[in-house]
């Protein structure tokens, strides 16, 4: 039988304590140091950021100052790092890290899931009968009369899981559901399949609800 996953959190909302990664780190041992950056506002946050400094900084920066304090540590024990703080420039977040491990002399495999943002999309929909209507008043997108700064769907656990098999250190991901950075590592850690090994993808979910929250 496979051995248990041993899964540490370091955040559960964008601004949480900065010193939560090294504290889960030096408190192991443990296999997956998860994050979890993405609520509803930290979307709208992270948008007028992108907004105030252009291309490439639409990302969790807290995220950033945690790996310099972490990630040679992660890398010598084999820690894995998976976490959502990528928001809405997943690809601009994994560049920032390769420059910040550069300057630490460390290389870490590093992943990016996207696919999450929709927002050059939205035409498309739209012509083809999408309505977006709010779920509380009902009233549709084109109706609202404004202008959506970023549409992002949910992914879920299946790019972090395929990631990991990859042999990614650090998985970085835009919006994603808040028990996938849980899901995705144990799904990989003992090989469950998506489509048939429901029982147990259903017990990560919980437990992944627990440990994020």
């Amino acid at each position: 039988m496979t051995e248990p996953i041993r899964i540490a959190n370091c955040s559960g909302f964008f601004g949480d304590r900065l010193a939560a990664a090294r504290e889960q780190v030096e408190g192991g041992p443990i296999d997956v140091l998860t994050g979890d950056w993405l609520a509803e506002l930290t979307m709208l946050i992270l948008a007028r950021q992108r907004m105030k400094h252009g291309a490439g900084a639409g990302y969790a920066r807290t995220f950033l100052t945690q790996m310099e304090q972490v990630l040679g540590t992660c890398q010598d024990r084999g820690i894995k790092v998976v976490t959502n703080a990528g928001g809405l420039d997943p690809q601009g977040l994994a560049d920032a890290l390769v420059e910040k491990a550069g300057e630490a002399g460390l290389s870490p495999r590093i992943a990016v899931v996207t696919g999450d943002d929709i927002t050059g999309r939205l035409p498309d929909f739209l012509a083809a009968g999408e309505t977006f209507a709010n779920l509380d008043t009902g009233q549709r997108l084109q109706e609202a009369g404004i202008q959506p700064l970023t549409a992002n769907v949910y992914l879920g656990a299946r790019g972090i899981a395929a990631a990991l098999a990859a042999d990614a250190d650090v998985v970085i991901t835009g919006r994603v559901t808040d028990a996938a950075v849980v899901l995705g590592p144990a799904a990989w850690w003992h090989g469950w399949d998506f489509d048939t090994d429901l029982d147990e993808l259903a017990g990560a979910v919980v437990a992944g609800h627990v440990i994020e929250c």
